[in-house]
């Protein structure tokens, strides 16, 4: 009887081994940067766009070139967004969004761990992809598939090289930043230290600003004070640029001073056509909702596996006041 027992649970230790093995096998085999592609499944796709700044007309132009190429290739797009750039809420439309299960999400990246986390766990764990749009995220810590949209390195260069043009090769070039710095803007304002590091006569002062137009505004006036001499301005957070000019504007002349941005809103052309701005990057984001969607349709069709993960670059030009009014 023992012997008997001895071999019943011999033998089911190597049942028990054998589907153990198998089913490790099998998950180490799977490439998990290969979607996987039904033959019944070639279109139709769920895709979610979600943003954290529905409200604005750059995120409109997003949404408008993302329909359109969701139309075209026979996938359906909702757009979920937040007013007010309310952090949480758009954390919870991406919460919202995995549990659903939906096919891909193609969202503005945001650099925080809470973002961090939901695209590297929970969505990887699910299977669903993310594309990130505009704004990026490092793929190392996100898990990002792809990035579309302007490489920000490249834009703060070519705002810095247009600012050496028409300053010259001296001179004090304050940079006003926000203080907690997204991945994009870290990007630009690498960009703008590349090229005026290279003059040894252009002195940079960095400028945490805060985030509010009161907070903004003070700064102005703190670094009006603390540089006096300071020649040129360089709005790194575009939607900066009216708070400090306001501000130049009760001390100094707007029109004595190099002030730049980037990202054509409205306020920010207006700013242009008044000659209170001296260029500004102009971006191309009905391009990128564009992009986004058909490379996403692309990667769940097993059409382009795999994204570059050093994503695409949408266009972007300097655009001067002279151009504007």
């Amino acid at each position: 009887m023992r012997k008997f027992i001895v071999a019943v649970l011999s033998a089911s230790c190597i049942v028990i081994l054998y589907f153990t093995v198998s089913t490790l096998v099998q998950v180490f085999a799977f490439d998990l940067s290969t979607p996987a592609v039904a033959e019944e499944q070639q279109k139709g796709y769920r895709l979610v766009l979600i943003t954290l700044e529905q409200d604005t007309p750059f995120w409109e132009k997003v949404e408008l070139g993302a329909a359109s190429a969701a139309k075209q290739n026979g996938a359906s797009l909702e757009v979920w967004g937040t007013y007010g750039a309310n952090r949480d809420d758009f954390l919870k439309n991406i919460e919202i969004a995995i549990a659903s299960k939906v096919d891909g999400i193609i969202v503005q990246g945001l650099d925080t761990d809470e973002f961090k986390n939901l695209t590297k766990i929970r969505a990887a764990s699910n299977g669903i992809p993310i594309i990130t749009v505009a704004n990026d995220v490092p793929m190392n810590e996100s898990l990002r598939r792809t990035y579309v949209g302007s490489d920000h390195l490249k834009a703060g260069e070519m705002i810095a090289r247009q600012l050496v043009s028409d300053m010259g090769f001296s001179g004090e070039v304050v940079l006003m930043v926000s203080d907690r710095q997204e991945f994009f803007q870290r990007s630009r304002l690498t960009g703008i230290l590349n090229v005026l590091g290279q003059y040894r006569n252009i002195e940079t002062k960095i400028v945490a600003s805060g985030d509010s137009r009161e907070n903004v505004a003070e700064a102005t006036n703190q670094v009006l004070n603390d540089a006096p001499g300071a020649q040129a301005f360089i709005a790194v957070a575009a939607n900066h640029a009216r708070s400090i000019i306001q501000e130049i504007g009760k001390r100094r002349q707007v029109s004595n001073l190099f002030i730049y941005s980037f990202d054509d809103s409205p306020e920010t052309l207006t700013l242009l056509q008044e000659g209170k701005l001296d260029a500004l990057i102009m971006q191309a984001p009905e391009r990128m909702g564009e992009e986004s969607v058909s490379l996403m349709v692309k990667w769940l069709r097993g059409e382009l596996v795999p994204l570059n993960p050093d994503g695409y670059f949408t266009e972007m030009r300097v655009m001067r006041a002279e151009e504007a009014s």
